[in-house]
Order: structure tokens, then sequence, then C-alpha cells
């Protein structure tokens, strides 16, 4: 008899086994139905070489039937993923990137007489610093006769997205939560401009693939002829177009935030030494999550003191810098996530519980939260306690957050046309809202700024 076990609510579609969780431990069950694809994923040396690469996530193998299913053949138990984010929390150049890696991996397992069954960008998750993917089942036999089981989908959810942000010069990650099982191909088709059709690359992929699926979909019965040779070609011609496709940069009110907070006197650096000395006297901080992070200014200073750090901003014009960068400088322990604090991610899929909601995934040792209160308050109206609420669910221990009094000319500006919200933002008002989550521990204003940092404890529940 198996032990007592979770089964992952997003771990159901495939017949070839499941996630589960036992004892505050994740594993993978491999199914008998797939033991001869898995025996020879591992036998042909593909899962050891594509580990070496750092392309897929490493496992260990336990001769244990934890869950005691009379369908077990292994148990495999995974390298664990600090923080799960998903594709509409992404980046264009973090898209692309899990786009590229799926070619990669196609290309990886056809030589070792292997196809990816799967190519949706729920299997790619950011590790240390790069992409990586997740799925060790994902890999299956490969028939060469039989086409690419996963062209369309790789086209819905990777190609398609990422050529609409390249052509509309818009960064439409939204559209992955609307279509979390990939835009379909006639609406891409229908929203791409008419001289994508001039385009061999997006012509075939998208244009022509449409209309052919269309016509499969209305009764055509006619057997698709292939070879590895065409899967090839497929793959070398999906590559050419992904890597040609770029995010227009954008200058947006928040690009250059940093750089004007740098010429304010008396600001950004006591700010900076002040949360560093906090830092150093905060205990057993593993975790952190800075929200409105920006390009990543105060998450690097978490980083450098060796604590993983989610870097979170609504702007993905900054996340995309932001990465980018990350990925340039080799920094491992910063994870770089679009959220709209107004708006986080919703839990969704199948009794809504496939998908966590961000709230439900993110918890952190540390909360940090600079320069961010007014905006969230009179930006977009959300009252103190909503804000602290919030906080408090995401938040294990610690929160430094900084509140920005109203004579603050930027927030003079913002409440220039809001004059019924000015009565209710006010730092006793501020203080109170949190105090019903928190325990203020330390309180001191930012040297001449007008503004004032607070560390605080998180109450005991």
């Amino acid at each position: 008899m198996g032990k007592s076990f979770i089964h992952h609510p997003s771990s159901y579609r495939d017949p070839s086994g499941f996630i589960f969780m036992t004892e505050g431990t994740l594993y993978r069950q491999v199914n008998k139905v797939f033991a001869p694809d898995f025996d020879h994923f591992i036998q042909s040396g593909c899962y050891t070489k594509l580990v070496e690469k750092g392309l897929l996530l490493p496992h260990e193998q336990l001769n244990e039937n934890l869950t005691g299913s009379n369908n077990w053949y292994t148990t495999l138990r995974p390298k664990r993923i600090p923080f799960l984010s998903f594709p509409y929390e992404w980046s264009f150049d973090m898209l692309k990137d899990a786009a590229l890696l799926t070619l990669q991996l196609v290309r990886e397992s056809v030589a070792a007489g292997l196809i990816l069954k799967d190519a949706t960008p729920y299997n790619i998750q950011w590790f240390q610093g790069r992409m990586i993917f997740i799925d060790t089942l994902s890999f299956a036999k490969y028939t060469e006769t039989e086409p690419w089981v996963a062209y369309r989908q790789f086209c819905e959810q990777f190609l398609g997205p990422l050529l609409l942000m390249h052509y509309k010069k818009q960064h439409l990650h939204p559209m992955l939560l609307a279509w979390p099982e990939g835009i379909p191909l006639e609406i891409i088709r229908s929203l791409l401009p008419l001289r994508t059709k001039f385009s061999m690359h997006v012509y075939l992929h998208i244009h022509l693939h449409a209309r052919v699926s269309a016509k499969n979909n209305a009764g055509s019965k006619t057997p698709a002829r292939f070879s590895k040779q065409k899967l090839l070609n497929i793959i070398t011609s999906l590559g050419i177009l992904v890597k040609k496709l770029k995010l227009s940069p954008r200058k947006t009110n928040w690009s250059a935030y940093y750089d004007e907070a740098s010429t304010r006197d008396n600001y950004l650096e006591p700010k900076k030494r002040m949360i560093g000395e906090w830092l150093d006297s905060i205990p057993g901080i593993e975790t952190a999550a800075d929200l409105g992070a920006n390009d990543g200014e105060f998450a690097r200073l978490l980083a450098k003191k060796n604590i993983d750090t989610i870097a979170a901003d609504f702007d993905p014009y900054c996340i995309n810098n932001l990465y980018n960068s990350i990925k340039k400088n080799d920094e491992k322990n910063i994870q770089p996530v679009i959220v709209d604090l107004a708006n986080p991610s919703p839990s969704i899929g199948v009794n809504n519980e496939e998908r966590e909601s961000l709230t439900g995934r993110l918890h952190a040792d540390l909360v940090i939260a600079l320069a961010l209160i007014h905006h969230l308050s009179i930006a977009r109206n959300i009252p103190f306690e909503k804000t602290a609420q919030m906080l408090q669910k995401v938040c294990k221990n610690y929160l430094i957050i900084e509140f920005v009094p109203a004579t603050d000319e930027k927030v003079q500006l913002m409440l220039a046309g809001k004059k019924d919200i000015m009565a209710l933002y006010t730092e006793e008002g501020f203080r109170t809202a949190f105090e019903k989550y928190f325990r203020i521990t330390r309180c001191q204003p930012i040297a001449l700024s007008g503004r004032v940092l607070y560390l605080m404890k998180k109450n005991e529940q």
C-alpha cells in the first residue's frame, strides 16, 4: 500500500504519469504504459545529455511505489523549482527563449530516436538563472513517418504570441491568460498584418497552417506524408523565424525611474544603505520578493546577500530589460516576473486549480515594497488595508515598505486630479491599516527626502 499523497491538480492530462506530493516532497510517477519510451529516453543517453547541457531538470529515480497504484512503473524525484511562474507572467524575451529551448530539445531528442510530444511553455520554468524544461515524460519514441504531433501547439502557444508582439509592437502577454491553451491559429492569422503573407516562414507556419488545419477539421482524411528530414526542415524554419523576432524598445513612465531617482538629493543612496543595514540585522532570510522592482536595483541588493529574489513589476518592458540584463551578467538568484498587484494572476484551469494564483504561489521570507504604496493607493484607488491584506498573504516573516507622504512632489502630481483621496492618504492611516497585520519594528526617514522606510514583522496567525 502506498503512502498518503496529493495528486497535483495540473497533472492529469497525460496517461504517461503524473506529479504528486507526499510528506512535503514532490514526485513524478511513470506509468506502465510509458515504460518503453521512458527506458529508451534513459538508456539512449538523451536524459544525461540534456541534463549536462542544462536543458532539462534533473531527477532521482526511486524503485518505490509511493502511490500504491497498479499502473506504477517507476518513481522520479525531480529537483524542486522554488517558485513556479506562468507564460502570462513572462516578458517577450523570456517566451522567446522558452520557444528556442523547445526547438533545441526537438533536435536533441530526434538525434536519440525520440520526439518531444508536447510543446507548451507550461513545461518550462525559470531555474538558477535560465529557462529549463521540466517534463521528463514529454520524450517519446520517434516514428519517422509521423508528423510532429506538437507542431500546432508550438505555433499557437509560442510562435503566434511572439509574432503578434513583434508586428504589433506591443507587449501582449495578457493574451496568454485569455488563451492558456494557445491563441487559435485563425485568430493569430486574422490579427497579423497582410504583409506577413509575403514572409515565407510566417506564411508557412501561420497562414498556410491555419488554412490546412481548417480543411482537416472540415473532414479531410488525407494522411500526412512525413520524413525525418521534413521534420528537421520545419524545426530549422521555426528557429530562423523565432530568432528574428524582437520586441521594439519603448520608453515607458517607469523605464528610466531610477535614472531620475538618482538625481534627487539624499534619496536613492541613503535608501540603499539603510536597507542594506536592515538586511544584515534580519535573521533567516533566504527568499525575498521585490514588488515594484522596476529595473532590479534593489532586487540586486538582495541577491548580492545570497537571497533568492523574485523581481516583480507590472511594466513588461522593465521586466524584459531586467531579464536580458540577468542573462548577460549570469545572475542566478533573481527571477523576473510581470505582476500587476492591482490585478495579480488568478487561479485558472479545471476547477480553478490547474494554475495557482500569484498570491497562492508567492511566499517569501521578506517582501520589499519601495515607492509603491502611493501608486496603489492613489493611481489605483486601493485602500491601505487592501494592500496590507495582500502583502501579508505573500510575506512569511518581514516586510520593508516605503511610505511616500502627500507632500511629496510625485504624490502631489498624482493627487491633482483626485482631491477626494487626499484626506484618506495619510501616514497615520497607513500605519493603522498595516498594524492589523504587521508589527512595526523600525521606522526611519530617508535622509531629507520626506519619505519614510518601515521594517515590519508579520503578526503571528
